[in-house]
């Protein structure tokens, strides 16, 4: 065990994909969900990732390594979805189930298409996708000195539950 907590209430509702906006940029956003026929998209898109928009190591930076990342994160269990504009991902979150029936939520946005809403609206669908598909409780870590994420995290229901390291970890229970 490791000790993480819970919060005791239920988050709120959340959208399911298909979902479709308009961002901040004036861009028509769609969001789906995603899995292995996304494969290549999706390696496509994080071969685009800004190095400056890398956090705790991932997305990886070589092609062979963003394939086994990819082959991990769109295992049989995880939750996905993915931020399309103009047929290419933008964006991509997903929730990988742990060993402790859990799963651990990680988004990413390519860097000309963050502060445009589509995070958000991207972690709405995930949950929202995630509560659909049987999943209770949610994970993640995040930097303490990445204020807008923790903002956008808090906004939508998680709580700190570990404070003690250079990071955060926050949960939410959706079930």
């Amino acid at each position: 065990m490791t000790g993480r907590t819970y919060p005791d209430a239920t988050a709120g509702s959340f959208p399911e994909p298909p979902v479709e906006f308009t961002d901040g940029e004036d861009r028509a956003i769609r969001i789906e969900e995603s899995g292995v026929d996304d494969f290549d998209r999706l390696v496509a898109m994080y071969d685009a990732f800004d190095a400056a928009d890398r956090a705790q190591g991932i997305p990886p930076v070589k092609e062979e390594a963003v394939r086994e990342w990819l082959d991990t994160l769109l295992s049989e269990g995880s939750v996905n979805v993915v931020a399309v504009h103009e047929g290419s991902p933008v964006g991509h979150a997903i929730l990988v189930p742990d060993r402790e029936a859990a799963y651990e939520l990680a988004v990413f946005v390519l860097h000309d298409y963050q502060s445009a809403g589509i995070g958000t609206e991207l972690l709405e669908a995930l949950l929202g996708s995630g509560r659909a598909a049987g999943v209770e409780k949610v994970w993640l870590t995040v930097e303490r000195w990445n204020e807008p994420a923790i903002a956008l995290y808090k906004k939508l229901g998680f709580e700190t539950s570990n404070a003690e390291s250079f990071e955060l970890e926050m949960a939410i229970r959706l079930g």
